[in-house]
């Protein structure tokens, strides 16, 4: 399918909707995308937009607990929600026919979903059993996306765990559900993703007949997360009684993902020159030559690119043996991004990452669930859905010298250094 194929409406309660016809196969994807994600849950209330992602399951106005979850097997579909640092989706993917189900299914919790007390406990032991299992009780756990922000930001929006403390998920309450739903879960805070096996006039009739009559609210106002760089190395340390070997995770700020996209695409670039695949110049320094780690890779974004508005995070994460030093291991990176700095990467080095880059987001964009979440998220952070296709673009036409002064940034007087210590123990 084209970005030509696009087409977006608002409804008058302020739903946005991106519906993207594709009759390739007999399926279609369905997403909604909510503006909150773990930055925009209250102090004191860590974990809070993750577990209510999980009540978002719980039954609805029209639906007793575990509906949801039959009428979209039942169909041969499948579903999921997930919970990032600036929204919340939730998705299935139906044969066609299903598409009219899946609406009023969507429209139903957005509507109302049941916030019960009993609802509430059930799920805030589930999401501390998904701790426990993710977290706690497994090596690196949380590394480096729990552990690495309150080492490079200061303010609770940027800083806190995601996931949750366990006493601030235990004194949420009711009241809490409900304010957090009035406040975030209003059509005009969401974005409907249609993609796959329809005509949009019929779509566009179903989500008006389903989504049209929820009441409207107004859009929260969202605050702005911004804060500035760190002003010399930040470093902080994290047992960890699981871990076999120490790890390094290296944190650094990067340009504004919505206002600065073209900047922000030579981080991308960056990272891949640095770290993805065998001949990338950390993994020929610290894995073969010398060898320093284990294992070393370098990203955008603590969950990914494009995930999150300004601040975003540039990561650089290692394992090592004891033997190896921190400092070590720091001085060989600063080394590998100065030779960047000043030599920039040859044509080759580039024209490799970013060929890379393309068939990565082609092949997930063939996917019809990764094409419907990526479409609403494009929508929701950038208001422009079509930058999904212009993507495999915009990363081709990164220049050498914006690859060298992503790198000439990266300095030590302004990052987080992250270390994990195996702490022994048992499990």
């Amino acid at each position: 399918m084209t970005q030509s194929q696009l087409h977006r409406l608002t409804l008058p309660n302020g739903l946005r909707v991106v519906l993207a016809p594709d009759d390739t196969s007999p399926v279609v994807g369905v997403s909604v995308h909510y503006d909150v994600g773990f930055r925009s849950e209250p102090e004191g209330r860590t974990g809070f937009a993750h577990l209510f992602e999980h009540l978002m399951f719980q039954g609805s106005e029209s639906l007793e607990k575990l509906a949801h979850f039959r009428h979209v097997q039942s169909s041969g579909g499948t579903f999921n929600g997930s919970t990032h640092p600036d929204y919340t989706d939730y998705f299935m993917v139906l044969p066609s026919a299903g598409l009219e189900r899946a609406l009023f299914l969507e429209a139903d919790r957005m509507r109302a979903p049941k916030l019960t007390e009993e609802n509430l406990r059930n799920q805030i032991d589930v999401v501390k059993e998904e701790i426990r299992l993710n977290v706690l009780n497994r090596p690196y756990g949380g590394f480096p996306w729990i552990l690495l922000p309150p080492v490079l930001y200061q303010t609770f929006p940027n800083a806190h765990n995601g996931y949750g403390d366990f006493t601030d998920l235990e004194q949420a309450s009711l009241a809490d559900c409900a304010a957090f739903f009035d406040t975030f879960y209003a059509p005009a805070n969401a974005v409907l993703t249609v993609a796959g096996d329809f005509t949009v006039d019929k779509a566009a009739a179903l989500v008006d007949k389903h989504f049209g009559d929820v009441p409207a609210r107004p859009a929260p106002v969202r605050p702005s997360f911004a804060e500035p760089p760190p002003a010399g190395q930040l470093r902080g340390e994290h047992p960890d009684p699981h871990a076999p070997l120490p790890a390094l995770a290296v944190g650094y700020r990067v340009p504004d993902p919505i206002q600065e996209i073209d900047g922000y695409v030579a981080y991308l670039v960056l990272a891949g020159v640095l770290a993805d695949g065998d001949g990338s110049r950390l993994k020929q320094r610290l894995v073969h030559r010398e060898p320093l780690v284990t294992d070393v890779n370098a990203g955008c974004g603590l969950f990914g690119p494009f995930e999150a508005r300004d601040p975003d995070t540039f990561t650089i994460t290692a394992m090592h043996t004891p033997a190896v030093s921190e400092d070590r291991l720091l001085a060989a990176i600063d080394e590998e991004l100065e030779t960047l700095a000043d030599e920039e990467p040859s044509a080759e080095e580039l024209a490799k990452v970013t060929a890379r880059w393309a068939a990565t987001l082609h092949r997930e964009h063939d996917r019809l669930v990764s094409r419907t979440l990526a479409l609403g998220a494009f929508e929701l952070l950038y208001g422009d859905p079509k930058l999904v296709y212009e993507l495999p673009e915009k990363i081709s036409a990164v220049s050498r010298d914006a690859v060298a002064a992503a790198a000439k940034s990266l300095r030590p007087d302004s990052r987080a250094v992250l270390t994990v210590v195996p702490a022994g123990g048992t499990a």
